[in-house]
């Protein structure tokens, strides 16, 4: 069940939102609790006992971990059984099948490969259910004594699959309070249907660009490019509509979630880029992984080897294969260079420059990242560099067909557009109207793309 379906928004979510208003207030995590294992056994009944596991799991360990805070060395072992127990599970489901063909590959040995389903948001819901037990260390927060309480923390809904990825720290007083008005509740709504926009009329409709790209057996210059951009737009607005449809759906049960996007492709380095892009992951590796190891305040050598510990670590998040771990590896070097010369050089340029040269790498690796095809990566970027014919049927169609389209997401990409709609809704009664009508006729388009369309995918449940 994805956000973005007829099912979800008219049936699940206003039965959920009625049930969770008319109980009592003591009620409402349990109900939060139970319909988030609902709406994750919809999509994935086998794992949701593996996520109770995970759950229970933490929630001692973390209980431990506060009950031993005063002997440090006991507590650690609670925190250390945490984390290696939940990475252990993901390793299990996620890169059990890449180890193993990566061993048979380079020993020739023939290895009988277990086929392992990987269950829908392992990787965001391990973050979360871990934050526990280290927060707790830490001292950032206190002891959860009600089980449903931090059950209803990992399993709710809106942000179990896909994030945003919410610490504990982020929510633990929430939990015990969440109240909603009707601003909050009008603010959700909003929220939701921007992100709903997002997904459905423009992710969903420039991914059949690039979907076409891919299937093609050559490719231009042209169509390289327009591919490789309609993929660019298709997995922020896939991503960052999904988050604001989340975000949405928090404050409509009474949470605040963390902001998961700050317009990235606006961004004039590799190093900005990545402080606006997918932010909750990048303040859990900086948190969990490169303060630990020392971050910034270490010699040169032991801060390139830092960089590029969490960089091959987000490269292997994102998937258990290859052009991850490649994908991963371009932005370390990106970073590291940026880090020790490369920033300093690109401060001086004009700023078009700076976004064009931000961006460029951007593309590029979104290259790495979408191919499991070492030679389609190749190809494509052999082409989008001038290797291959200029023009093909497919790219003048694909670009005639989708400027208007690609207008659009390079208009959305930046605040422009919500700012405009800002200001023609608090300037007077004649804005608040126009306002809504926008609104109204999005939401009809965006309806009749659900009920119509059976192209409905979201790329990063396969995270």
């Amino acid at each position: 069940m994805v956000f973005s379906s007829v099912l979800f928004i008219f049936f699940y979510l206003p039965i959920v939102l009625a049930v969770y208003y008319l109980v009592p207030v003591k009620f409402k995590n349990l109900v939060l609790f139970i319909t988030g294992l609902i709406f994750y056994a919809w999509g994935e009944p086998k794992y949701v006992f593996l996520m109770l596991f995970s759950i229970l799991v933490d929630f001692i360990c973390g209980y431990f971990v506060n009950k031993y805070l005063d002997r440090k060395n006991i507590a650690r072992r609670f925190v250390a059984a945490s984390v290696c127990i939940n990475l252990t599970i993901l390793c299990i489901f996620k890169y059990t099948g890449f180890a193993l063909n990566t061993f048979s590959t380079l020993t020739g040995l023939a290895i009988d490969i277990p086929v392992i389903a990987l269950p829908i948001g392992i990787s965001f819901y391990t973050f979360q259910t871990m934050s526990y037990a280290i927060e707790s260390y830490q001292g950032t927060v206190t002891r959860q004594r009600n089980f449903i309480n931090y059950g209803a923390y990992v399993t709710m809904f809106p942000q179990l699959i896909a994030g945003p990825i919410v610490r504990y720290c982020e929510i633990e007083r929430q939990l015990a309070s969440h109240p909603v008005n009707a601003a909050m509740f009008t603010q959700g709504v909003e929220r939701f249907l921007v992100g709903l926009f997002k997904k459905v009329l423009i992710a969903n409709n420039i991914a059949l660009l690039w979907d076409s790209v891919q299937a093609a057996p050559a490719v231009s210059t042209l169509s390289a490019w327009v591919g490789i951009l309609a993929y660019t737009f298709q997995i922020y607005f896939d991503f960052s509509g999904y988050s604001d449809m989340a975000i949405g759906m928090g404050k409509m049960f009474g949470f605040t979630y963390p902001e998961n996007f700050n317009y990235p492709y606006l961004a004039k380095s590799i190093t900005e880029f990545w402080r606006r892009w997918h932010m909750t992951l990048g303040q859990c590796i900086r948190e969990y992984l490169y303060f630990p190891l020392g971050g910034n305040r270490v010699g040169k050598l032991k801060l390139i080897r830092n960089l590029a510990i969490v960089w091959l670590i987000t490269g292997l998040w994102h998937g258990a294969n290859w052009n991850f771990v490649l994908w991963g590896a371009f932005y370390g070097v990106l970073i590291i260079c940026e880090k020790f010369f490369l920033l300093k050089l690109i401060e001086k340029l004009p700023v078009i420059l700076q976004h064009a040269y931000t961006l460029l790498c951007v593309i590029v690796g979104w290259v790495l990242f979408t191919s499991t095809s070492a030679t389609f990566s190749w190809t494509l970027l052999k082409a989008m560099f001038g290797f291959a014919p200029k023009l093909d049927a497919l790219g003048i169609y694909g670009l005639k067909t989708y400027l208007p389209l690609f207008i659009i997401a390079g208009v959305c990409s930046t605040p422009l557009v919500w700012k405009t709609l800002e200001r023609i809704r608090t300037k007077s009664v004649l804005g608040k109207t126009v306002w809504a009508m926008l609104f109204a006729a999005a939401l009809f388009a965006a309806i009749a793309a659900m009920v119509d369309a059976t192209y409905n995918p979201f790329l990063y449940f396969k995270f």
